[in-house]
C-alpha cells in the first residue's frame, strides 16, 4: 500500500460507505464550526471533503493548518448528511471521518494570490509563482487537454503510417523569417549553433533519404515579440512531410487529423472537410487579411475606380474599400466606430446609410453626383436601411484598416458566431514582394516550389509569380504554413538568386539541402500545425500562455526561474566569449 493515499480525491463514492481509506493533496479550504472542522482535499483530480471528530485536540489541529499546506488524511468512508451533499463534486454524496491527519509539507509563506480565485491577478504576478498558478483547475485542465491532444495526434498521424522522427535542436544559422537563438561552442571558438526555428531543412533531407512520411511533435524556437497568439521563445507544432505528394495530399492527410481533434475535444460545430479555399488575393481583398475570420459575416469590396468619378478629394487616386453592414446605426455608434479608427491611424471614418427611397444620408453624400449614385447602389448591393463605411489610403493601408474595422464591427455588432470552429485554407501566394528597401524577397517560405517551375523564375514577372504555398486558418489564427517544397536544383539556386543571395550563400546557408537535391532528390510537401495555438482554441483561452505549462512572459523573460540571467565570467571564457554592452 502506498503510504500516502489509496484512493484519489475523486474515487471516493457512495460504494466505499464504511471502508477505511487514506487521501492526500492540498488543503484547499477549512470551515470551522466549533466542535468540528471540515476540510476539503484537493489533488489533480479532485476534491473530497473531510472531518474532525468531535475531540478537542482534532479540532484544534485541523483548524490551524494553513490553507494550501500538503497532507495525507486517513479515515472513515460515510455518507454525507442530506443537508451537506455537494451536487458540484463527484465525491459530493460522502465525506472522510478523520482517524489521522498528517501534514506533509506546511504552507509557511503568505499566498501572492488566491488560488482557485475569479479575482484578476497581474500575469507576471501567475508567471512569478506558475508552480501555485498551476494548481488552478483551469490551467491544471488545459494541461490534461493538452497531453490528450497530443497523444491523439500522434495516434492519428501513427494510424496513416507517419514514422515519428526526433531531429536535431542544435543546429546552424538560417533565415527563416525570424531571429535565432545562438548557442556558442566551447570545442569551436568563435562559432555558433542556433536552435531550429523550424525542423525545416531536416525533415526536407529526411525525404531525400527515402523516409516516406515523417512527423513529429517538434519543438521549435524563435527570438520574436510576443502575441496573443504566439509565445516569444518556445513552440511546438506537429510537423510532418510527404515524399512524392501534390498540395491536394497534404490537404487529404492533414484536414482529417485537424477536424477529428477538433471534434474530440470540443462541443463546438466543426466546418467540414474538405476546408474551403480562397486565394491569398481573395483574401486580402475580401477580408482585408490573409488569416480571415470567417464566423464574421461582413466582407470588404473595392471602390476605387468608382470614387475616382467623384469630387471627393480624400477618396480620388486612393485605394477606397467599403463594408456594409445591413442596418442603421445610432449616432454613438458612429461616434465610437471614428474613435476607434482614429486610434488605429485613420484620418476619420466615412459612411452611408440608405433610405427608404433609396438616397443617402451620410457625411460624403454631397460628394457623389446624382447620376452615380444609382451606380454606388448596385456596386455595393445596397439596400433600404443598409451602411456602408468607407476606407480609403494606399492600397497596403487600405487593405490592413478595411481588415481591421471588418473585425471591429463584427465584435461591435455581435456578428461572430462563437460556437463554431471556421477553417479555410489560404492559397497561392506570392511567391516573392519588394522588401522595405524596394529589393525582391521571399514574401513567404523560400523553400517553396514555384508555380511553373523555372520557366515561371525565368519569363515571368516576380511580383507575378505564385508559390505552393498554403496556410490553414481557423476563426482568424493561422494554425500552419506548409508549402510544395522545392526539390530541384536549378530552381533552387534561381529563385534564391532572385532573392539576392549569390550561389556561394546558398551552399553555405543552406549546404546540405544544396548538396542532397543533387542525388535525386524526390517531390515532397509538408505543413506545421501549431500544437500551441490548437489548444488556445479548443480551451478558450485569451493567450497562448494559458495552454503551456511554463511560458515566458510577452518581454521572453522567464519570471520563475529568473531567465535569461547572468552567468559567470568563468562559463564566458569556457565559451569564448567577452561581453561589451554599453551601460544604459
Amino acid at each position: 500500500m502506498n503510504e500516502y493515499k489509496t484512493h484519489t480525491c475523486n474515487e471516493i463514492s457512495l460504494e466505499d460507505v464504511g471502508k477505511e481509506v487514506r487521501i492526500a493533496g492540498f488543503v484547499q479550504t477549512i470551515r470551522d464550526f466549533g466542535g468540528l472542522v471540515f476540510l476539503d482535499i484537493r489533488d489533480m483530480y479532485g476534491v473530497t471533503q473531510v472531518v474532525t471528530s468531535g475531540k478537542e485536540e482534532d479540532v484544534d489541529f485541523a483548524s490551524h493548518i494553513p490553507i494550501e499546506s500538503s497532507v495525507t488524511v486517513l479515515g472513515t468512508v460515510r455518507k454525507r448528511d442530506e443537508e451537506t451533499i455537494n451536487p458540484k463534486l463527484k465525491t459530493g454524496l460522502v465525506e472522510i471521518a478523520i482517524k489521522e491527519i498528517k501534514v506533509l509539507s506546511k504552507r509557511t509563506k503568505n499566498l501572492p494570490f488566491e488560488i482557485n480565485s475569479d479575482q484578476d491577478v497581474r500575469e507576471d504576478l501567475r508567471l512569478q509563482y506558475r508552480f501555485l498558478d498551476l494548481r488552478n483547475d483551469h490551467l491544471k485542465n488545459n494541461l490534461i487537454l493538452r497531453a490528450n491532444v497530443i497523444q491523439f495526434l500522434r495516434s492519428q498521424m501513427i494510424e496513416q503510417g507517419f514514422l515519428e522522427v526526433q531531429t536535431p535542436i542544435l543546429t546552424t544559422s538560417s533565415p527563416e523569417g525570424a531571429r535565432d537563438y545562438l548557442v556558442p561552442s566551447r570545442l569551436h571558438p568563435g562559432q555558433f549553433y542556433a536552435l531550429p526555428q523550424a525542423p525545416q531543412q531536416f525533415k526536407q533531407l529526411l525525404m531525400v533519404s527515402g523516409i516516406d512520411k515523417y512527423f513529429q511533435i517538434a519543438p521549435c524556437f524563435r527570438d520574436e515579440d510576443a502575441r496573443s497568439d504566439r509565445a516569444p521563445g518556445e513552440f511546438y507544432q506537429l510537423d510532418m512531410e510527404m515524399a512524392y505528394a501534390t498540395q491536394e495530399d497534404v490537404f487529404a492527410t492533414i484536414e482529417p487529423v485537424i477536424y477529428n481533434t477538433f471534434k474530440k475535444f470540443s462541443n463546438k460545430k466543426i466546418s467540414q472537410y474538405p476546408f474551403k479555399r480562397i486565394s491569398y488575393k481573395e483574401s486580402m481583398l475580401k477580408y482585408g487579411t490573409d488569416k480571415p475570420d470567417l464566423r464574421n459575416p461582413l466582407y470588404i469590396i473595392d471602390l476605387s475606380d468608382f470614387f475616382n468619378k467623384c469630387t471627393f478629394k480624400p477618396f480620388i487616386n486612393r485605394t477606397v474599400r467599403a463594408i456594409k453592414v445591413s442596418k442603421h446605426l445610432s449616432k454613438g455608434f458612429h461616434e465610437k466606430m471614428l474613435k476607434y479608427a482614429m486610434s488605429i491611424g485613420m484620418g476619420g471614418l466615412g459612411y452611408l446609410e440608405v433610405q427608404e427611397d433609396l438616397s443617402f444620408k451620410g457625411p460624403i453624400d454631397k460628394f457623389i453626383p446624382e447620376d452615380l449614385k444609382s451606380t454606388l447602389l448596385k456596386l455595393a448591393d445596397l439596400k433600404n436601411k443598409d451602411t456602408i463605411f468607407f476606407i480609403a489610403d494606399n492600397e497596403k493601408r487600405a487593405t490592413e484598416l478595411a481588415g481591421q474595422i471588418r473585425n471591429e464591427l463584427g465584435e461591435r455588432l455581435d456578428l461572430i458566431n462563437k460556437d463554431i470552429f471556421e477553417f479555410c485554407w489560404i492559397v497561392d501566394f506570392p511567391m516573392f514582394e519588394l522588401d522595405e528597401h524596394g529589393n525582391l524577397a521571399f514574401s513567404h517560405n523560400p523553400f517553396s516550389m514555384p508555380q511553373g517551375g523555372l520557366d515561371a523564375l525565368e519569363n515571368k514577372n516576380p511580383l507575378d509569380i505564385l508559390g505552393y504555398q498554403y496556410d490553414i486558418v481557423c476563426n482568424g489564427i493561422e494554425l500552419s504554413s506548409g508549402a510544395v517544397r522545392n526539390h530541384d536544383i536549378n530552381v533552387m539556386l534561381k529563385a534564391f538568386t532572385m532573392a539576392g543571395y549569390t550561389e556561394d550563400e546558398v551552399k553555405s546557408k543552406f549546404g546540405a539541402l544544396y548538396t542532397a537535391f543533387q542525388y535525386g532528390a524526390p517531390p515532397h510537401a509538408g505543413i506545421a500545425p501549431g500544437v500551441d495555438r490548437m489548444l488556445m482554441l479548443l480551451s478558450d483561452s485569451d493567450t497562448i500562455r494559458e495552454v503551456i505549462a511554463f511560458p515566458l512572459n510577452s518581454k521572453a523573460q522567464d519570471l520563475m526561474m529568473g531567465a535569461p540571467s547572468n552567468v559567470k565570467n568563468e562559463q564566458l571564457r569556457e565559451v569564448h566569449i567577452k561581453l561589451d554592452i554599453k551601460q544604459k
